[in-house]
């Protein structure tokens, strides 16, 4: 099933449009919903949520405008940073009466700190590696899907692809200091 018959059975209202939503698109719906909410149970509301913003707001598609994958990367995110925002209201009601139950301060620095090097490491990237590594493991486009835009053999992408990976582990250390 390919994207265009998904967004035909979407737009026609059939039920079997956002079965095949999340069966094809869930895991990259996942892939950004993942670092912003870190509730299990509110990732996966959030997914739902947003699966039916993609439902009613089907008809703000315009392919002329933007790929299919930018579209639903974009409802996604905004739903996810919605909800986080929506929850963080809500904790800082809370907080005054509720214990912490954030990590130590060194923890959650020591994280953000990985997070900015992992980010400088990929803006350093040469360009065409950029959008490679963007492809992959942003827009969650499969091997073969890469290759075909590219034009290039699946083995070509996933020998770029470990090139990619090992130059970023050489960058951050690899050492394990939370890089492997």
């Amino acid at each position: 099933m390919g994207e265009k018959e998904i967004i035909e059975r979407i737009r026609n209202r059939e039920e079997q449009g956002a079965e095949d939503l999340l069966l094809h698109y869930g895991p990259l719906m996942r892939y950004i919903i993942e670092p912003i909410l870190a509730s299990p149970q509110d990732r996966e509301e959030c997914l739902s949520e947003a699966a039916m913003r993609v439902w009613d707001g089907i008809g703000g598609y315009d392919p002329d405008r933007g790929s299919w994958t930018a579209w639903l990367t974009a409802v996604t995110r905004n739903t996810a940073l919605n909800r986080l925002r929506k929850l963080r209201r809500g904790t800082e009601e809370l907080s005054e009466h509720t214990p912490a139950t954030e990590p130590p301060p060194e923890e959650a620095l020591l994280e953000r700190e990985r997070r900015e090097e992992l980010r400088q490491a990929i803006a350093r990237l040469p360009e065409k590696d950029l959008r490679l590594f963007y492809r992959k493991y942003y827009y969650m486009q499969s091997t073969e899907q890469i290759a075909a835009e590219l034009g290039l053999t699946p083995r070509a992408v996933e020998g770029r692809l470990y090139r990619i990976r090992e130059r970023l582990r050489k960058q951050l250390g690899g050492d394990g200091h939370g890089w492997t």
